[in-house]
């Protein structure tokens, strides 16, 4: 039988292969990043207490939204940002955010010992014992987009309003390279990603424990980039054995090297102009987690690199300065779909998939008919390939046909919640 969050160890490249040197070096390093953090933000979060608790994580509360500012969340700022108004269901009660640090380990590096952050969000007096809901985050430019400095991420603000609004925990990793961690970006980069949402699972039930919150069943939930990590996270708990209610995507790529090839290959009017930077944070990721030099040199056009370089180390953070014509951008052998199958990039891209494995959880992918980043083949991979071998256990689910990338997401939070709501109803 599966085991709880609570009940394991999470013993691959988990909180057991942690030293005690790395946890003095990291709570050392993170109060000083904690501090940087909060020095920005102003004298309220310079005033909240940095607690530690087990393996070397450290936590601070950084605000409580009260519910005026939730509904608010879901009636105004939520349909600005996504272009889509969707009729949630209003927040119940305020919620307290914790910003947390913690220790982990980077497989692709030889479980080289590392520091990484996320966000607690906890419901005020809620009535019942809550859900816990683990949130990947989609793609963002700012190395503080994430859920960890909730004011910088309107995706984690709705989710923040829609769940944890409602009574459920919830929680985010940050990823390595974002929030306070000082790697360079993991993103795409499969194992790395898992990692970091695993050890944060793990120490969000820290906080929790600290805190006398006790919570039931696990729920896992992603947009954009956060849905290949959502279902990398799920296969990831699937092989330790963890119990997952149920996991839900929005946009995923599911399949990064049928998603670039579409982009490079088969590119359709309404591809949007930012999937040039899907290339630009992989390519450069992919150099460092993999320790490939010069992959990303051998991709680029040579007129465009140091622009591209300095997009991912965020040193560059207008995106309209990277070329939109990925012809413009990109080596031109590389739209060959042979020689960019054979190419080191294309062999690390072609591995990275997060569907082809047996999914005992049921699980739902929603997708747009209109989306300009994830076709609908894409968005429906993963129910395809389980049905075919007979599992029933994924749902492929349109959010419309005018649903947009983030229209998806807008639709597919009400759509989460619904089902997980009957999913906990059923146990």
């Amino acid at each position: 039988m599966p085991k709880t969050i609570q009940e394991s160890s999470l013993s691959r490249r988990s909180f057991l292969m942690k030293t005690a040197t790395l946890v003095g070096a990291t709570v050392a390093a993170n109060t000083i990043s904690i501090s940087q953090a909060a020095a920005q933000e102003g004298p309220e979060l310079l005033n909240s207490r940095m607690t530690p608790v087990v393996s070397g994580i450290t936590y601070q509360h950084i605000g409580r939204w009260e519910v005026s500012r939730l509904n608010h969340i879901l009636s105004v700022e939520a349909p600005a940002f996504t272009g889509f108004k969707v009729d949630y269901k209003p927040a119940l009660n305020a919620v307290d955010l914790f910003r947390v640090t913690y220790p982990s380990v980077i497989p692709e590096r030889n479980n080289r010992p590392t520091t990484a952050s996320g966000l607690v969000a906890i419901p005020v007096n809620a009535e019942t014992t809550p859900r816990l809901i683990s949130y990947q985050h989609g793609t963002v430019y700012g190395r503080q987009e994430v859920p960890s400095f909730p004011d910088q991420s309107p995706e984690t603000q709705l989710m923040i309003a829609a769940f944890a609004g409602r009574g459920d925990v919830l929680i985010g990793a940050d990823y390595f390279g974002m929030g306070l961690s000082k790697e360079p970006e993991s993103y795409l980069v499969l194992e790395s990603q898992q990692q970091a949402c695993a050890d944060m699972i793990r120490a969000g039930q820290a906080v929790l424990a600290d805190r006398g919150v006790q919570t039931n069943d696990l729920f896992l939930s992603g947009w954009s980039e956060g849905g290949f990590v959502t279902m990398a996270l799920l296969e990831f708990l699937q092989r330790e054995n963890l119990a997952v209610k149920a996991a839900a995507t929005a946009s995923a790529p599911l399949d990064l090297f049928a998603g670039m090839s579409g982009y490079l290959n088969f590119p359709r009017p309404n591809d949007a102009p930012w999937l040039n930077s899907i290339f630009v944070l992989s390519a450069f990721a992919y150099e460092s987690y993999y320790d490939v030099p010069g992959l990303a040199r051998s991709f680029f056009n040579p007129k465009y690199y140091d622009l591209c370089s300095a997009l991912y180390s965020r040193q560059l953070s207008d995106l309209n300065k990277i070329p939109t014509d990925l012809h413009r951008l990109i080596r031109s052998e590389y739209f060959n779909p042979n020689y960019f199958m054979q190419s080191e990039f294309g062999r690390l891209v072609h591995r990275n998939q997060v569907y082809r494995w047996v999914i005992e959880t049921p699980t739902r992918n929603y997708y747009g008919e209109a989306d300009e980043a994830i076709t609908v083949g894409l968005g429906k991979l993963a129910m395809s390939y389980q049905t075919g071998m007979g599992n029933r256990k994924v749902l492929a689910i349109s959010a419309g046909s005018d649903a947009t990338h983030r229209g998806t997401f807008a639709r597919a939070v009400l759509g989460w919640s619904n089902w997980f709501k009957e999913m906990g109803e059923s146990a």
